[in-house]
Order: C-alpha cells, then sequence, then structure tokens
C-alpha cells in the first residue's frame, strides 16, 4: 500500500532536484539514484568587455555560457564563480546560471515542475527570500521546497544502512560535509539542524588542489601552466589517500626506501600543443588530504583538525543527543572520498572519546559505559545530497510541505524562509 501511495505522489508531481555548490552543481529529475548533470557553477558573460557583442545572430541578454561549456569562451568573455563557501554571493549571475540550468539542460517547463534546492547550514532567512521570488516570479515555478544539505544527506543515509545504528538512527546524526570550497561539521537530531553547535573550517577541497599543485610547482615537474590546476586536481582525486595509522615519519620513510605502490607516474597531454608528458607522484599523494588532521601544512592560522572540531561540535550540544551523534557521523561531499579517511576518523575521534572517559574513571572511581564511534559513508557519497533530494520528492508526505505558487503570491517571500521536514518512510 505505502509504495502506490510512493509512486502516485510522485507520478503527479514534477520534481526537480538543484544541488548548487561553490564548485559544482548537480542537477536532475527526482526519482533517480545519480543525477543527470554534474557541471562546475560557473558563468562566462560578456560584463566589463565592453558589452561587445560576439555576433549579429546573438541576443546581447542570452551571451553566456555555464558549465563546462563556460571555459571554451575565456577569450571572449570573463569568468565568474557567482557562489562563495557555499554561499550565492551574485544573484544576477546565479539567476542566469538557474535559467540555463532549466531550460536549456533540464528542459523543464517551470510552471509545471517544482523544485528542491540546497542550501548550506546558517544561510541568511533573506536569501531564501530572494531564490523564491526568482523562482516563482522569473521562472513561475509550480513549488519550490529549500532544504539544509545536512538534512538530505542524512535522508539518503536512512535508505541505505551500512550498520545497525544507521537502522534506527532516522534523521539524528553528525553530518561532515566537505566540498569544493568549504567544509562543515552539522549536527542534526531528528532532522532539524542545531544551529549553535555547527563548525565551520575555512579549508576545503579547493585549499588541498592548491596545495598538491604548489608541491608539484617547488618540485619543478615539467607540467604545463595552462594544465596545471588540472593536473593537480585529478592528481588529487586519483591518486590521494590518507594514512592509517597517522605516522607521518613512517609514510615518508616508505616512499624514500622506494617500496611497492608508493610512487605512481601520471600520464597528462597538454591542451595546446597536444604533445604527451609524464609526471612522478610522490608525497603530495598523502600530504594533500593529511590536510584535514594537519591543517596547519596549509594554514598557520588554522591548528585544529577535523577529528577535534567533531568532537567539539557533539560535545557543545544536548546531553540526549550526543552518543547518537557519535554512533552515526555521515561522510558528505566529494573532499571526504579519500581512500581510507572514514577508518582514519573514526579511528581519531573513538581516541579522543576513549581518553577523556579514561580521566573521568580515574578521577570519580566509576567507569562509564563506552561508546562506539561509526563512520559511515554513503554509496553515492558525492551525490548523498542531491540523492536525498530525490529520495524525499518520491515521499507521499513531499506534497504536504512544498510551497506552492499561489501560497507565495498570498503570503509573499516570506513562506520560504520555513520549510517543514519529515521523517523517511521505509
Amino acid at each position: 500500500m505505502q509504495q502506490k501511495q510512493i509512486d502516485k505522489g510522485f507520478y503527479q508531481t514534477k520534481v526537480c532536484v538543484i544541488d548548487n555548490g561553490t564548485g559544482f552543481t548537480k542537477m536532475g529529475w527526482a526519482g533517480n539514484t545519480e543525477p543527470q548533470f554534474d557541471i562546475p557553477t560557473v558563468v562566462a558573460d560578456h560584463q566589463d568587455k565592453q558589452k561587445v557583442q560576439m555576433s549579429k545572430n546573438t541576443n546581447d541578454n542570452l551571451d553566456y555560457y555555464i558549465g563546462y561549456e563556460a571555459y571554451d569562451y575565456t577569450k571572449s568573455h570573463n569568468i565568474f564563480y557567482p557562489m562563495k563557501s557555499g554561499i550565492i554571493e551574485n544573484w544576477d549571475l546565479m539567476e542566469k546560471f538557474w535559467h540555463r540550468s532549466i531550460f536549456d539542460y533540464l528542459r523543464a517547463e517551470p510552471d509545471e515542475t517544482t523544485f528542491i534546492l540546497t542550501e548550506p547550514p546558517m544561510n541568511p532567512p533573506e536569501n531564501r527570500e530572494n531564490i523564491a521570488e526568482i523562482f516563482f516570479e522569473t521562472f513561475n515555478a509550480k513549488g519550490l521546497h529549500i532544504s539544509v544539505q545536512a538534512v538530505l544527506s542524512l535522508f539518503s543515509s536512512a535508505f541505505a544502512p551500512v550498520n545497525d545504528y544507521q537502522k534506527t538512527a532516522g534523521l539524528t546524526g553528525m553530518v561532515l560535509d566537505s566540498g569544493d570550497g568549504v567544509t562543515h561539521c552539522i549536527p542534526v537530531s531528528d532532522g532539524y539542524v542545531i544551529g549553535s553547535c555547527i563548525k565551520h573550517i575555512p579549508l576545503a577541497g579547493r585549499d588541498i588542489t592548491q596545495f598538491v599543485q604548489n608541491l608539484l610547482k617547488e618540485r619543478g615537474e615539467n607540467i604545463p601552466a595552462e594544465d596545471i590546476k588540472k593536473v593537480a586536481r585529478e592528481i588529487k582525486e586519483k591518486y590521494g589517500y590518507c594514512i592509517s595509522d597517522g605516522d607521518l615519519i613512517k609514510e615518508f620513510q616508505a616512499f624514500d626506501k622506494g617500496e611497492k605502490n608508493t610512487f605512481k607516474t601520471y600520464y597528462g597531454k597538454n591542451s595546446i600543443t597536444k604533445e604527451k608528458y609524464t609526471i612522478d607522484v610522490g608525497y603530495e599523494r598523502f600530504l594533500g588530504p593529511e590536510m584535514f588532521f594537519h591543517p596547519e601544512f596549509l594554514d598557520g592560522k588554522w591548528r585544529s583538525p577535523i577529528d577535534e572540531i567533531i568532537d567539539k561540535s557533539i560535545q557543545s550540544s544536548p546531553v540526549d543527543c550526543r552518543k547518537k551523534l557519535y554512533q552515526n557521523i555521515i561522510l558528505s561531499g566529494g573532499s571526504t572520498l579519500f581512500e581510507g579517511f572514514p577508518e582514519r576518523l573514526e579511528q581519531q575521534v573513538q581516541r579522543r572519546i576513549d581518553s577523556r572517559l579514561l580521566k573521568y574513571a580515574q578521577r570519580s572511581g566509576f567507569k562509564p559505559a563506552p561508546i562506539k564511534v561509526n563512520v559511515s559513508q554513503n554509496p553515492f557519497q558525492r551525490y548523498a545530497v542531491w540523492q536525498g533530494g530525490s529520495l524525499m520528492a518520491c515521499q507521499p508526505q513531499f506534497e504536504k510541505v512544498y510551497h506552492t505558487r499561489q501560497e507565495y503570491f498570498e503570503r509573499g517571500p516570506s513562506i520560504a524562509r520555513y520549510n517543514a521536514v519529515f521523517q523517511p518512510q521505509y
């Protein structure tokens, strides 16, 4: 009976899920396990180019490009990034990005479509009102729902539990969301974000890429200047890993001795001359991802490792939900995909808890019950937020919680300040 309700609700409502991130935007139709499009959040516009129209057959207002296509027009257009640290900074460019996404990529009819958009934690409520104005007044959307990325990550993991704790946790857990531009530690209890306990880390995937790029430059690798950022990003994604025991000296010695499977070779091709070249990949394999546990490698102002930040966030949360948060730490975002990262994080957080419980036992003479830390990876971790939105749209309760066009014109953009949360039905 439940399956029939889900199918009926889903087919009656066309739902598009758009997850706008600092580096990449994932978008597609609800009901799928992966988004149809995963493109850079970038706009090539003719602003500041003296507004020269490139072709007589081109409308000046439509002379812009988004995603990968934008990089092909760097000579005639300026490249803009409308988002920074997960927050929209340039609303005019973001509206152009959405316009091209909806009509050219998704080929949707907004007046017949409900949209699910994502937002980072602590997003200003005025931003939600701006989103509502654009979607209801410019695009004439049928419906709109704005959800916090961490809640959607938990929604996704709730449908694909990898341990016994997740089966009973529901929408309670600690979400570590690390993308291209920003990293957040977000405690969530029963679907509601504990706002006062959110921790922000100003280091993410883009910083690791820059760090790898600097290491390659210092070593004097023969890499074309126009390709070095792309090469650094691919090296990070293909060969990066986290040290299992955290012993940096031991890992350096393994590389110096030339042990098996330490050094790798990257094969590249010049994007202009098409000449092939090779690069030896060494220390940067583990030094890049090690940023999470030794942030001083990248920024001397930031010295707190990721396990300490998570521990502080949970310890500042209400007492009655701390144990559940430790038992359900969810990884989300592309920068948490490094090999060995979940095991290392779980080990580090477990050490902190065991040390605290041991000190308590020594002082009080009472031995408290142990707490087991569980760090979980989603099978679709890179798209966990988008997949959570896709699954939410298939729930029968969704039709009751999204804001309709009629509600917007009756009550105004303030309706977007509140977006209801509901528990998933399995």
